[in-house]
């Protein structure tokens, strides 16, 4: 087996030796330079697996270094140096496309397990793609395939938003598997299923006797996900005192279990989701700014149902065979009247509903076929959802659209037209006429 290599840019002697020192233990090998310049030219002459750059070059940032090798050597994870408790530098880091951050002084059991896991990518490269994966072939779908696969290989906190039953929770796993900690626990947790009262024990462990009913110590959830992932869904149910100890838990990578002395370091990649409008949460004060702009380093949106209607065959085909096969039946056919009403069906519920909606009708249906009266479909399919006439329906659904790529890009037009994929007069056109150009 090849060596793994590591390329470190860094102008301080001490680093590069600490650095060096560190890799070679690790049985990676190392090369320095101390400039922009000379990381560009070494990154033309030969691959590595790994690159390591300070944030201050003499001759530029870490940033520049991190987007040439976005830009040029994808493959390649990098990592940024900053300086103790720079934050926002991190953040900055990490939106730019580095792998991951470690702070000065180096903590050399943080830069062991950032090594490991950035070596670990070229291993799951050669594997190829297992694990849960979505259906669906729509231009939606296919973006958020490719995303979920950049993302994979970056260790960024990443905020995944969309509609009840959209599927947030297996787009986490999917960015879990196909990544390199898919060998470690993935760990889902709904914060609005823990009482308030017992959220810090949940999340932090606790010792024996520190509470009445502590009989012996218990590891938390940050613990349990160790090494792997930390799934907090529906993260706009926390309450305002735990969003604080979480966001300390989250920038110092470590916890103090409940009645402990000491803390205890943690490593697990943070994933988020909620199908609140978590922006709005905090401009209102319902969620914690500081919090917010720590999980929403990048946001990744799953389109809903109704937004990719063309996926409703392969989705009903594949949901259909996977419940005969738990049933232990023939796959039952579906009448064309009743695929057709399944396209013309908005889907409030997403795809949570269309799978409740077919094992009802499977249940029902007569000879194996499943026809239009056994679907059972609310009564909103010609004129809308509930007494909303469906253009007006439709009309909504486009301005929180346009509101979520707005509040996503910061109001910057030009890339929240991007975002969407249409054109900037495209796109001042829709707010002019829905009434958002002010």
């Amino acid at each position: 087996m090849t060596q793994a290599l590591t390329l470190v840019v860094d102008d301080e002697p001490a680093i590069c030796d600490l650095l060096a020192i560190t890799l070679r233990r690790m049985g990676v090998e190392s090369e320095a330079v101390t400039t922009l310049t000379e990381a560009r030219e070494r990154l033309n002459r030969r691959a590595y697996d790994l690159c390591l750059t300070d944030m201050r070059l003499p001759d530029g940032d870490g940033l520049e270094l991190v987007a040439h090798i976005q830009n040029r050597f994808p493959n390649t994870p990098v990592a940024v140096i900053t300086a103790h408790g720079n934050m926002e530098s991190a953040i900055q880091a990490l939106k730019s496309g580095a792998f991951d951050f470690v702070t000065k002084p180096v903590d050399l059991a943080v830069l062991k397990r950032l090594v490991s896991t950035a070596i670990k990518l070229s291993e799951k490269k050669q594997e190829g793609q297992r694990g849960p994966q979505l259906i669906g072939e729509s231009p939606g779908m296919r973006d958020l395939r490719e995303r979920i696969a950049k993302l994979a290989r970056s260790q960024a906190p990443v905020y995944i938003s969309g509609e009840s039953g959209t599927g947030k929770e297996l787009v986490a796993r999917m960015i879990h598997e196909q990544g390199p900690r898919g060998g470690q626990p993935f760990v889902p947790v709904n914060c609005g299923a823990i009482p308030p009262d017992l959220m810090e024990s949940e999340f932090f462990g606790h010792k024996k006797g520190s509470f009445t009913g502590a009989v012996v110590d218990k590891p938390g959830l940050f613990q349990a996900a160790h090494g792997g992932t930390l799934f907090l869904d529906e993260v706009a149910n926390l309450p305002l005192s735990m969003q604080v100890k979480l966001l300390r838990a989250i920038q110092e990578k470590s916890v103090r279990p409940v009645g402990a002395q000491s803390e205890v370091k943690v490593d697990a990649r943070i994933l988020s989701a909620t199908h609140k409008d978590l922006g709005l949460l905090t401009r209102n004060g319902g969620f914690r700014q500081d919090l917010y702009y720590r999980i929403n380093v990048i946001e990744l949106h799953v389109p809903s149902l109704r937004e990719r209607p063309e996926d409703i065959p392969l989705l009903v085909e594949f949901i259909l065979g996977r419940l005969a096969q738990g049933a232990g039946i023939a796959k039952p056919e579906m009448t064309t009247e009743a695929l057709a009403a399944l396209r013309a069906y908005l889907f409030p519920g997403n795809v949570r509903e269309l799978e409740n909606i077919l094992e009802r009708a499977l249940t029902l249906c007569a000879d194996n076929v499943i026809r239009v009266q056994d679907l059972h479909l609310p009564k909103t399919t010609a004129g809308g959802v509930g007494e909303q006439p469906f253009d007006s329906y439709l009309d909504e659904v486009k301005k929180k659209h346009l509101l979520e790529a707005l509040e996503a890009t910061h109001w910057n037009k030009m890339a929240a037209a991007k975002r969407l994929g249409i054109s900037y007069g495209a796109l001042r056109y829709r707010l002019q006429r829905l009434g958002l150009d002010q």
